[in-house]
């Protein structure tokens, strides 16, 4: 189905400033559809004006349609509209005529002619399907006044109000609750939803006869700040929306002020109850906060084991047993560092980018890298959920360890950290120009921990393949490729830790090495690189 931007832009003559017009109209003629109980089709003449194009279309949600089909897109010549054509040539809005049969389905046919400033634009067309036809009742009656104070305010260029502060995706709908002011702020007709919605904010009395404004400012403070009084607002002499909090009730309210032929005709002020959805959005950002604040003491209670470690590393006099603990702060420094981020997350994502540098810096202090030692880093992680952030932080920090000590060991060099993502993967690679892998090393019968680490973490918990071999000019050089998955949600999630936590944390992994002179471990024992 084409668009109403390209639609406009290339079958008729109408500006961009038109077009942004009749944008704002679109946005918000639900309401209209609503009110009317019909069926809207905003017909726009083409540029050689022989034609009509019908560039958007709305059915309503209190009415039977009178459009089975879409129609957007399609062209009818002018003359065989005659009412859209008196709308178009005269500027009022068109009712005269008999209604026309549809598939056996009578429908009345109206033409609101759409104006900005002293042009009229395009033609709304109201279908409105007349087979459930009977005596309307209070309600619907007050619907159609409103409709039809719309209907002209249209065709006057009142409507739509480019001035109303308002989220119309939030905004309430008119089956959520209405009520009908005069002039003076006095409410002329409450409908059954708009007088549950003002009983949970413990308002007892009637609304019927009752200013608004006044009623609702002696209730409860207006949820967040406004540029105009409470009273101004609900008495629908401004185009807002204000929410009221009362009664551990909320209640939205939207004012539309009705300004026919320019004269303050009163307001319709549309109420929805939305204190569910308050209290879920509560009870979200408590869990959100519970979170941060777990990771956070998680964060403080590892830094606090590193640095116990760090202490009793001081205090050994064998090298071996101060370098073993020494590696073991380094590692649970790279967790905390996840851990401190996702502190400072809305959710369980983290820019893994940030992380990197932190741990690279670690390492470097830690190990007392040469102050010619550079380190570099391309591309980019991106969000990373936190199940797989930690284990690539423990990965990263295990090939930097193993670069800064071995690989370039006290001499000058460098350090380069290269990420690459694609749909679905991520690749890591950590290279050094050192003095590169031994020639009779072999990593799968390398007793070393740090690699039976970074080997069981990237394919046993990861599912991810590692290779490593010679840098092309000399030096090391790891590659890491991983599997994205999407984000979890919190159920999976807490069922992916149950699960992990019934797997030895670092098992041994039983894939083979590739023969050649590049050591790779696949994502699986059946499945080869």
């Amino acid at each position: 189905m084409p668009s109403l931007n390209d639609l406009v832009r290339q079958r008729t003559a109408l500006t961009e400033d038109d077009l942004e017009w009749l944008h704002l109209l679109v946005a918000d003629w639900q309401l209209l559809a609503d009110l009317s109980f019909a069926d809207l089709v905003l017909w726009v003449p083409t540029v050689e004006g022989a034609r009509y194009v019908a560039v958007a279309q709305m059915r309503p949600t209190t009415g039977p349609t009178a459009y089975l089909d879409d129609i957007v897109g399609t062209e009818v010549r002018r003359g065989s509209r005659p009412m859209i054509d008196a709308a178009l040539d005269e500027g009022r809005i068109v009712r005269e005529g008999d209604p026309e049969w549809r598939n056996d389905v009578p429908v009345r046919l109206e033409a609101i002619p759409v104006r900005r400033r002293d042009a009229i634009l395009a033609v709304i067309g109201r279908n409105t399907n007349l087979i459930g036809v009977r005596t309307p009742s209070r309600l619907e009656l007050t619907y159609l006044q409103c409709a039809t104070d719309l209907a002209r305010m249209i065709a006057e260029g009142r409507f739509p109000q480019r001035d109303a502060q308002v989220d119309l995706e939030a905004s309430p709908r008119v089956g959520d609750g209405l009520l009908r002011l005069d002039a003076a702020g006095i409410v002329s007709y409450a409908s059954p939803n708009a007088l549950s919605a003002f009983r949970r904010l413990g308002y007892a009395g009637d609304l019927l006869g009752a200013h608004l404004g006044r009623t609702i400012a002696t209730l409860a403070p207006v949820a967040g700040p406004v540029d105009e009084a409470v009273e101004v607002v609900a008495s629908g002499r401004a185009p807002r929306k204000i929410e009221v909090e009362a009664n551990e009730a909320f209640v939205q309210l939207r004012a539309i002020p009705l300004t026919p032929e320019g004269d303050r005709a009163g307001a319709l002020v549309l109420a929805h109850d939305v204190t569910e959805l308050r209290r879920r959005e509560r009870e979200l950002l408590t869990k959100d906060a519970t979170i941060r604040e777990i990771h956070h003491r998680v964060k403080n209670n590892l830094q606090t084991v590193a640095a116990l470690l760090r202490l009793q590393a001081r205090r050994l006099g064998e090298a071996s047993a101060r370098s073993a603990l020494e590696e073991a702060v380094r590692r649970v420094g790279s967790i905390a560092i996840v851990h401190e981020t996702l502190s400072m997350s809305a959710d369980e994502e983290v820019a893994f980018d940030q992380i990197a540098h932190r741990i690279l810096a670690m390492v470097a202090e830690v190990s007392g890298a040469e102050v010619g030692v550079e380190v570099v880093m391309n591309g980019g992680f991106g969000m990373l959920g936190s199940d797989a952030a930690t284990p690539l932080a423990m990965v990263l920090t295990e090939l930097a360890q193993n670069s800064f000590e071995h690989g370039l060991g006290q001499r000058s060099g460098k350090l380069e950290v290269s990420a690459t993502r694609s749909v679905g993967r991520l690749q890591m690679v950590v290279a050094d120009d050192g003095c590169g892998l031994p020639q009779d090393f072999d990593p799968d019968a390398s007793g070393k921990l740090g690699l039976q680490i970074v080997r069981t973490l990237v394919v046993g918990e990861l599912g991810g393949q590692l290779e490593m071999g010679e840098r092309p000019g000399g030096g090391t050089r790891v590659i890491v490729d991983l599997p994205l998955r999407p984000s979890l949600s919190a159920t999976e999630a807490r069922q992916e830790q149950a699960d992990s936590h019934e797997r030895p944390a670092l098992a041994e992994s039983q894939a083979r090495p590739e023969p050649a002179e590049s050591h790779v471990w696949p994502a699986s024992p059946q499945t080869q690189p």
